[in-house]
């Protein structure tokens, strides 16, 4: 369906350069391709896009070929990544269903697809209709034309967004199984554009959330941060309570808010009040402060019950506890090694951040964790000062 240009605005002035390049070249040669997904999405609702995808009918091998500087990646999903030195343009070929004879090239059905229903493998290629189908979410399913200024809807995500709704395209439990990242991406969308769920994208996912046992570890946490950058934090963490993700993700914390915890919630909703304002600024903050934050308290609850159960002192409790914690978080969330370290200091500073010794101070200051530490330090005094 192609919209007619008084329903929309796209302005070229915000489409990367290197985005056109690719589009221009793919045409060039023969191959349509279309600016595709949440780039386009943003530019109607007249935001700058992070990113820019491609969706095209040549292969990857095919792309491989056109582009010096392509770069095909991927198992589950083949993409071709076209190389700059300011950014990664990627590129998609379109999907196709998997009822399709294409399919025949298994041996069995538990080649592509898994006993609950996820997708092993989505390299089967089709049209552009079908390609629309196959997109998680209508307001992502939006083609645009650079070439001829025109946009296509085959799925009517223009109208979603224009009435603000997130909809899964297809059976929502079906998708989800095929894809359980979608539960989280459904959050994040929602949390980021202020746009509300709908009743059956939104109805399954309490009771699919055990399906994220099965994503892999990295992909998981990459998904999982995410979420955590959408600028919107504290929405994002009342979507993830009330779709019971949150406990999912972050058990021992959940273990803590179950509790009615006061502390907990606070330190929460600070912490990731703190970090949006620094991403509304474009700043950076380094995952290991919000790991430190969201885990603080299950930290400190459990230091008192190994004191009370092995009757063991404080700093030795304290030790112990940041191993049980990172442990039992990082059997959901595989933190990486570099960032546990950072997690480490940073707790093991605030032992040290409420002695008043000049000397210690000056020694704490020349630290490279400190300022991480101390900002803790800051949203642990201002919680526990109201508390009180």
């Amino acid at each position: 369906m192609i919209v007619p240009h008084n329903q929309y605005a796209i302005s070229h002035e915000k489409i990367s350069i290197n985005a056109l390049k690719v589009l221009y070249r793919l045409k060039k040669v023969g191959y349509r391709a279309y600016l595709v997904g949440g780039s386009v999405r943003d530019l109607i609702l007249g935001k700058q896009p992070k990113d820019f995808d491609i969706a095209t009918n040549a292969t990857p091998e095919q792309i491989r070929k056109i582009f010096r500087n392509c770069r095909l990646v991927g198992r589950r999903f083949r993409l071709a990544h076209i190389m700059f030195r300011s950014e990664t343009i990627e590129v998609a070929t379109f999907r196709g269903h998997h009822q399709t004879l294409e399919i025949k090239k298994f041996k069995n059905r538990t080649d592509y697809i898994n006993q609950n229903g996820m997708l092993l493998c989505d390299n089967i290629f089709g049209s552009i209709e079908e390609d629309a189908q196959r997109r998680d979410f209508s307001i992502n399913s939006l083609y645009y034309d650079v070439t001829k200024f025109t946009l296509y809807d085959y799925t009517g995500g223009l109208n979603d967004l224009k009435r603000g709704i997130i909809r899964l395209i297809g059976d929502p439990e079906t998708r989800y199984r095929e894809d359980p990242i979608r539960m989280l991406r459904a959050i994040r969308f929602s949390a980021r554009l202020n746009i509300s769920i709908s009743f059956e994208t939104a109805e399954p996912i309490s009771r699919l959330v055990k399906l994220l046992y099965h994503i892999p570890s990295a992909r998981l946490l990459e998904e999982a941060l995410k979420l955590f950058q959408t600028r919107s934090g504290e929405i994002t963490y009342q979507l993830l309570c009330k779709y019971q993700l949150f406990k999912f993700l972050f058990p021992p914390t959940n273990s803590n808010l179950e509790k009615e915890n006061y502390l907990v919630k606070q330190i929460l909703i600070y912490a990731l009040a703190s970090s949006d304002r620094f991403f509304k600024k474009n700043m950076y903050v380094h995952p290991a402060f919000l790991f430190s934050a969201i885990l603080w308290y299950p930290l400190l609850t459990r230091v008192k019950n190994l004191i009370q159960r092995d009757n063991i002192s404080y700093t030795n409790a304290f030790f112990l506890a940041i191993k049980d914690i990172l442990n039992q978080q990082c059997k959901i969330l595989v933190i990486p090694k570099r960032w546990v370290i950072l997690i480490r200091d940073i707790w093991q500073l605030q032992l040290q951040l409420s002695k008043r010794q000049c000397k210690i101070a000056d020694k704490l200051i020349k630290q490279p964790k400190f300022y991480a530490a101390y900002n803790l330090f800051k949203l642990r005094a201002k919680i526990e000062k109201i508390s009180n």
